[in-house]
């Protein structure tokens, strides 16, 4: 299997994990010019951008590089365009996670909650 199709399945069992916790998916791979995210969820008045990161064979340095500075500050900025394109969710909290999948010595799929913040 190739990375592009690893990393699908990923974000398709990261859906089916947020959906059997009781969230709503808005959109999935939601593109603009500057960026990507790769599932929108909500749940409770809170508007959840979630990045996927499907890490066989990974570690905690790995993620932390995957979501460096820069990456971080473009899927901040998506969600910004998100929101402004989406009034109807003007009121929500917003909450940025990250759910990692197979990576080794973790959960199969693992739910970071307010993995970063603006």
């Amino acid at each position: 299997m190739n990375t592009k199709q690893t990393g699908k399945d990923g974000e398709n069992r990261a859906t089916q994990y947020l959906i059997s916790k009781g969230f709503a998916i808005i959109e999935r791979n939601w593109r603009t010019k500057g960026g990507e995210i790769d599932i929108i969820a909500y749940k409770n008045d809170t508007i959840v951008f979630v990045e996927v990161k499907t890490l066989p064979n990974g570690t905690t340095d790995m993620i932390q590089r995957e979501l460096n500075y820069q990456k971080r500050q473009r899927i901040i900025k998506t969600s910004k365009r998100f929101l402004l394109n989406h009034r109807q969710y003007s009121k929500c909290y917003i909450r940025y996670d990250v759910i990692v999948i197979d990576m080794p010595g973790l959960e199969p799929v693992y739910h970071i909650e307010n993995a970063f913040t603006e």
